[in-house]
């Protein structure tokens, strides 16, 4: 299983951080490692001050695919869920003043938050889910997938033409504003479309 994110796929949170806007999908790998356990807490880094919570729509893929054409991408696919992207901002940023690669500040052991997981056909479109993440109750991020500069389908093509999409591997598709810092004790949660997806608290 590999874990596929997507990077500045929403206008907002590329003006939030003051990046250049892609003309193409900016896309990082986070080795399975990164996957917090169910139920177990997020523990902040020692190589980190500044550790961000990023939510973020997942899509799991269900079989092996390679060039995928967009019009057949959706058969790659039966269900959707929720997830943070841990980001150790204060490293990534150090590591992109130097043009190096990101992930000792994205694929750290817990970095990757899975929710639970919910069948596609639940929705009517995928292009216009509502999501948001909590921090203590209080909601930080709200986004909509129909925001996003590049839509499931299209990810999933682009990707396949770098990498061979198989079985269990999952996209996240990218983090709309409001991302921020996270300090111990704080409690995490992600809903999509009303429905509570992920909790996590932060030690």
């Amino acid at each position: 299983m590999k874990l596929i994110c997507i990077g500045r796929n929403y206008a907002d949170h590329i003006e939030e951080l003051a990046n250049e806007r892609p003309t193409d999908p900016v896309v990082f790998i986070k080795p399975d490692s990164a996957v917090l356990p169910k139920e177990q807490d997020f523990y902040i880094p020692d190589f980190s001050e500044d550790v961000h919570y990023e939510v973020e729509v997942l899509v799991k893929i269900k079989k092996v695919g390679k060039h995928i054409d967009e019009k057949f991408a959706h058969k790659y696919y039966d269900e959707v869920g929720l997830g943070i992207d841990f980001t150790a901002r204060d490293l990534q940023s150090k590591l992109k003043e130097k043009g190096l690669p990101w992930e000792k500040a994205k694929g750290f052991d817990g970095a990757a938050v899975i929710g639970k997981w919910l069948p596609k056909s639940d929705f009517e479109d995928l292009n216009n889910l509502n999501f948001s993440l909590l921090k203590n109750t209080v909601p930080v991020q709200q986004g909509n997938t129909g925001l996003m500069l590049w839509k499931i389908d299209e990810l999933i093509s682009y990707v396949s033409r770098y990498f061979m999409l198989k079985k269990g591997d999952i996209i996240f598709t990218g983090t709309p504003a409001g991302v921020g810092r996270i300090q111990t004790n704080d409690y995490l949660s992600g809903v999509l479309e009303g429905k509570e997806l992920f909790s996590v608290k932060i030690k």
